[in-house]
């Protein structure tokens, strides 16, 4: 019995251990992009909502804009809607929608149900972009500088408190973002 007891006691010693370092973390839920600081991807793709147009990444430098990443597909996306809608209102940023491995005509009619808050709706029907982005699943939003840089990435349905606390002050130039 007791040659059990030792690595036992060192197995919830160690877990203890473990579980302290994880609520202290300041970093805990956060996965870093590598594209943070960088250039944002170049793209060219079809427009949803505008087929004769196309969705270009030239177009919006010089202006700061939310990258979002969705599909109909998506749980969280849907819980998220309500609070792009809230950002779309706002007027501080336009948001810039990457339709991501969707069926066009379910996303033109969930815009059409819910609502729509994108300034433009960039298609992404194989994924390859998603990819160019390092998108791990929708959603996923990029606060992109007029500079053309990332920097924030939010992964998960976007909240107001994550539009309050990380998006608008970058945006505003009072947390390191510069215009």
């Amino acid at each position: 019995m007791t040659r059990f007891l030792v690595p036992l006691a060192l197995f919830a010693l160690l877990a203890v251990v473990l579980a302290i370092g994880i609520r202290h973390s300041p970093d805990k839920g956060i996965i870093a992009s590598p594209l943070l600081g960088k250039a944002a991807p170049q793209f060219s793709l079809p427009n949803l909502t505008d087929p004769a147009h196309e969705v270009r990444s030239a177009d919006l430098r010089g202006h700061w804009y939310l990258f979002n990443v969705w599909g109909t597909w998506c749980g969280g996306c849907r819980e998220e809607h309500e609070m792009l809608l809230q950002v779309h209102r706002a007027g501080v940023v336009p948001i810039v929608g990457l339709d991501w491995k969707d069926d066009d005509a379910q996303a033109l009619g969930w815009l059409t149900q819910l609502g729509n808050p994108y300034q433009s709706v960039a298609t992404d029907h194989s994924g390859r972009e998603a990819i160019e982005w390092g998108v791990y699943g929708a959603p996923e939003t990029f606060l992109v500088n007029p500079q053309g840089l990332i920097v924030y990435k939010h992964i998960g349905a976007l909240t107001p408190e994550t539009w309050t606390r990380e998006i608008l002050p970058r945006v505003s130039g009072l947390v390191g973002g510069s215009s």
